[in-house]
């Protein structure tokens, strides 16, 4: 017998180390296109009353954003932009410390 093969398919489990509202109801894994993922779901109410299953997907191979130089994208994986360097609120220009301190107004 052949091993089965597992291509666009997956499955969800009750997540029972569930600790906080944030944790997932469910958890499990999804193979999409060869590339295997983590599934998370929460079941949540609409305004209307309706139950729903809200889900989430990650690779399983990406790799946190602190870690690497590195950046998992679809199945490519691109270097990190750099981070910006400058300050929220640019610094003043010139020299302002032999300014005398009295103000013309």
């Amino acid at each position: 017998m052949s091993e089965y093969d597992n291509t666009n398919s997956g499955a969800i489990f009750k997540n029972d180390n569930k600790e906080s509202e944030r944790h997932p109801d469910y958890k499990g894994s999804l193979n999409v296109g060869g590339v295997d993922h983590w599934v998370s779901s929460w079941i949540k109410v609409s305004k209307s009353g309706q139950e729903y299953m809200s889900l989430s997907v990650k690779p399983k191979d990406e790799r946190k954003e602190s870690s690497s130089a590195e950046v998992v994208r679809g199945d490519t994986i691109q270097p990190r932009p750099a981070a910006s360097t400058r300050p929220f609120a640019s610094p003043p220009r010139g020299d302002f410390r032999n300014m005398d301190d009295d103000l013309p107004f």
